[in-house]
């Protein structure tokens, strides 16, 4: 997993072991803290429970820390951990498919493959539409959708390269901007419950 496979410390198989595991855990986990719940996902765009943005945010945030920090430290190089080439246009009109997707099904993939292992019907529904979306776009990118696939090129870039500044200026600039969104979540939320409460 990460850089150790690309450097030839670790073989295919115990990678997939690794993943394999890291799979079930991560599963684990989401089901745990609801996170396959219609209800509690769908909250973040009605206001009621931003839970999943918090913790999603923080997950990416403490990563982000770790990574530069052990990059600083030498214990990890960064150059050796893989991340796609970037061309923002599709990025763009995929994000915006998949949050709308979001909205209305009230389920990413993820949340999804672990809400219908749980037998939920939605889910199941959902998963289903994931799969029949994918074979749709494999059998017809060639006509349909190779040149906006390749649109926006900008080859293997990171927002701060993009942005012109250090990799660690923009993580504490990110970290900052967290600390005052979940601010102002917690107290949207609170508005929100309240008002729900006394409509009830």
């Amino acid at each position: 997993m990460g850089p150790l496979y690309p450097l030839g410390i670790i073989s295919d198989e115990i990678n997939m072991l690794i993943g394999f595991f890291i799979g079930i855990g991560f599963g684990f986990l989401l089901e745990a803290a609801g996170f396959t719940n219609t209800r509690k996902l769908a909250g973040v765009f009605y206001g009621y429970d931003f839970v999943v943005l918090k913790v999603f945010f923080s997950a990416g945030i403490t990563a982000a820390i770790g990574l530069f920090l052990m990059n600083h430290y030498g214990y990890i190089d960064i150059q050796s951990i893989f991340y796609p080439k970037t061309f923002w246009i599709p990025t763009l009109i995929g994000g915006g498919i998949m949050a709308f997707g979001f909205l209305i099904g009230g389920f990413c993939p993820g949340t999804s493959l672990c809400a219908a292992v749980t037998g939920k019907i939605d889910a199941m529904v959902f998963v289903l539409g994931i799969f029949i979306g994918i074979f749709f776009y494999a059998f017809t990118y060639e006509p349909l959708w190779e040149t906006l696939r390749n649109s926006g090129k900008m080859g293997k870039v990171n927002i701060a390269d993009w942005m012109g500044i250090s990799d660690g200026l923009f993580i504490f600039l990110m970290t900052v901007i967290a600390a005052i969104m979940f601010f102002a979540v917690t107290l949207i939320q609170k508005k929100v419950t309240s008002k729900r409460d006394y409509q009830l």
